[in-house]
């Protein structure tokens, strides 16, 4: 039981905890709801082996860092949210584009630096926007999203909006000196923000317990702000959809911001270029074979007869060619003019 004196709870434990598969609170939920839940952790999952596939050949240049193995945590978080609220988040942000709807083909041809990227071929895998989409980017400097989405949120509270802002970090930025200054503001000022660990148990390759003096419950890292906090098992897609509901509501009331540490796991290196030797070939299998995110809910509708193995495949052919149909948009897109060099450089009265 918690302490009663204490802001934060807990919801999960140390990690992902195996459930049985029968069933796995399907039955709560509108079978077209949970069929949207699977296509866009699919969409994901597959755009990002495409990804993988295209910088192995040369196609996309720089850093790349996958989401494979953590799509649970951002398609849940955004079945929480309204499309007045805003999303922010680190260089692994592939997977939150998509969930906040924006086109497959531009993220990709991004990606490839081409002219019809998000941000014109211009800001590769860690820096694309869309106002539109509300997503206020990747960002490639450790923790620095997080004062940028607490001031986003700020501007919401400032200007008499009913947003919230979702504002992602991982395990690895949570030792950063600013995100500590961010707790304190948003506390202060009660602001509308939502922060999101995503905790895949490295940063980079140092082992979350490595990086942590005390404490590895990282949750309770806003408990000084009196910001209250919560860990979930981030690999169930139901289960973080339930927390960020309840998270949002809070900040959107006005009682200011709320922490949650989803307990996710990335299957590939921390980059394309990070053979991952740090962590046993058995442990990542563990984590495929018993806590797969779309596995988990695949079988839990084919048990609750939701759907059928046809219709998932159909729906696996549909979701490859729509990743195919970016992977081909973004190498037909030109490489953008040497002019642009020098656009979106300052802002002009």
């Amino acid at each position: 039981m918690a302490n009663p004196k204490s802001s934060t709870t807990r919801a999960g434990g140390a990690g992902p905890k195996k459930r049985s598969r029968k069933g796995n609170g399907v039955a709560d939920f509108p079978a077209e709801e949970l069929m949207v839940y699977y296509k866009e952790m699919l969409l994901i999952r597959r755009f990002e082996e495409k990804a993988g596939q295209m910088y192995g050949m040369g196609l996309i240049g720089g850093f790349c860092h996958l989401y494979i193995g953590q799509e649970a945590v951002v398609v849940g978080m955004q079945a929480a949210l309204t499309d007045k609220d805003t999303v922010i988040t680190s260089y692994r942000d592939h997977g939150h584009m998509l969930a906040c709807g924006m086109d497959p083909k531009g993220v990709m041809a991004e990606l490839t630096g081409r002219r019809g990227g998000y941000s014109k071929g211009k800001g590769g895998s860690m820096h694309m926007f869309s106002r539109e989409k509300g997503f206020y980017g990747g960002h490639g400097i450790v923790g620095a999203q997080v004062p940028l989405g607490t001031g986003i949120a700020f501007a919401h509270r400032y200007l008499d909006e009913p947003a919230v802002c979702l504002t992602y970090l991982g395990d690895g930025a949570i030792n950063q000196g600013q995100v500590y200054e961010a707790f304190n503001m948003a506390s202060l000022w009660q602001l509308p923000v939502v922060y999101v660990i995503e905790n895949n148990k490295y940063g980079m390759g140092t082992s979350a317990e490595r990086a942590s003096a005390r404490s590895t419950e990282l949750y309770q890292r806003g408990q000084a702000y009196g910001i209250p906090g919560q860990q979930i098992d981030g690999m169930d897609i139901l289960a973080v959809k339930a927390a960020g509901e309840k998270a949002v509501a809070q900040a959107r009331s006005g009682k200011g911001p709320y922490i949650l540490e989803a307990m996710t796991y990335r299957y590939r290196g921390h980059s394309m270029s990070d053979p991952a030797k740090y962590r046993s070939k058995e442990e990542v299998q563990k984590v495929r074979q018993e806590y797969d995110p779309i596995d988990q809910l695949r079988s839990a509708m084919l048990s609750a007869e939701i759907v059928d193995e046809a219709r998932l495949k159909e729906i696996d052919r549909a979701v490859k060619a729509k990743v195919s149909e970016a992977a081909e948009f973004a190498q037909e897109s030109p490489e953008p003019d040497p002019s642009e060099l020098y656009t979106d450089v300052f802002v002009t009265a």
